[in-house]
């Protein structure tokens, strides 16, 4: 019985579409790094068709990337393969991706190239962040509370005790000492007391997001007015069409302030902070799925967060500032979870953004 060989352009075809259903993109460059072939997942990360991207150098494709392209010309050469778990792309029109990448060396058509595969990885270093955040709440909560217990018991022993000193002693300039012991244990007491916070959750309203927004912005503002040594720019990218959203306003407002008052003290003597809003559509918060919510966003210019902080960052008592209580951006994170929102971060030197993300519950999406 005759058996039929497949030509070399049907075989060929079909590894086109074996590619063309890999979700990992997969481009090959040749000795200039300039793309010689992209299956589909290539063509949407890269958002370019396979015949427009086709001879264009790869590298040009962004306005930066993490990847050396002497490491991929080393890897070529040696006939070794490289890789990275995460590299930070942006393209022209300053669109940013996390990727995690593999440069391997192949020989197509008796010529060394180098074969990359590109993974987006946003969304699991997203979803990773939501863990962290979660699992930084809780055990905040309950280092709390345990510290609550065992501090606020002694405070009201140590208080009541020199106010019972006070009231025996004749002297005045006595009496000035069980004062200091006084307002010293009750300072403590609402140091503690803003630690902990509000359990409960807040009752809600319909609220003008901006107008809350905007109170905070005032606030921050007039504190660097106190300071001479500061110059600050503010700059607002409001969004008109946000529609209000059913929170308790207070607390937001002091959420928005906490991480405002972040962003002024991160700048040393002058910068600019930027207040952004936003809508966000078919957006997954821990777990549950909202058809909208808005996104608050909070820049500044600063030197950046400092890498041993990040993974600490929404723990209380954790400040990168010798004269910070590290409540504030614990207080901010508690506020948003009531309200089944989440802060993202993102920080390099020269920037660093907060974004606040408030669902409007009323979209929950039932899966």
């Amino acid at each position: 019985m005759a058996v039929k060989v497949a030509p070399e352009a049907d075989c060929t075809n079909m590894v086109q579409h074996l590619l063309d259903l890999q979700i990992t993109a997969v481009v090959a460059l040749d000795r200039t790094l300039t793309i010689q072939y992209m299956n589909a997942a290539a063509e949407a990360l890269l958002d370019g068709s396979r015949k427009r991207l086709t001879h264009t150098p790869f590298f040009s494709l962004f306005a930066f990337i993490s990847i050396d392209p002497v490491l991929l010309q080393e890897a070529m050469d040696e006939g070794q393969s490289v890789s990275d778990s995460e590299v930070v792309a942006m393209f022209h029109d300053e669109h940013k991706v996390t990727l995690e990448f593999t440069a391997q060396p192949i020989q197509l058509e008796q010529t060394p190239h180098i074969l990359l595969e590109l993974r987006q990885i946003d969304q699991i270093k997203r979803i990773n962040q939501e863990t962290s955040q979660q699992q930084q709440l809780q055990a905040a909560q309950s280092m709390i509370r345990g510290l609550a217990h065992e501090i606020k018991n002694p405070l009201g022993g140590l208080r009541g005790a020199a106010q019972l000193l006070a009231s025996e002693l004749k002297e005045p300039e006595l009496r000035e000492y069980t004062d200091l012991i006084m307002s010293q244990a009750d300072r403590l007491r609402v140091l503690v007391d803003r630690m902990l916070g509000s359990h409960r959750m807040p009752t809600r309203q319909t609220e003008n997001i901006h107008a809350l927004l905007e109170r905070a912005v005032q606030v921050a503002a007039l504190s660097v007015n106190d300071n001479e040594q500061k110059s600050i720019q503010w700059q607002r990218d409001y969004d008109p069409s946000l529609p209000e959203l059913s929170v308790a306003g207070d607390a937001i407002e002091q959420a928005f302030l906490n991480i405002l008052m972040n962003a002024v003290e991160a700048i040393s003597e002058q910068g600019t902070i930027t207040v952004k809003t936003r809508i966000v559509h078919q957006q997954t918060l821990y777990g549950k799925r909202y058809k909208a919510c808005a996104v608050i966003s909070i820049r500044d210019d600063g030197p950046g967060i400092p890498t041993a902080l990040k993974d600490t960052l929404f723990y209380p008592m954790v400040s990168g500032r010798a004269e910070g209580t590290g409540l504030g951006l614990s207080i901010a994170q508690t506020i948003v979870h009531q309200h089944a929102g989440k802060i993202e971060v993102q920080s390099e030197p020269g920037a660093t953004e907060f974004s606040l993300y408030l669902p409007y519950v009323e979209t929950l999406i039932c899966n």
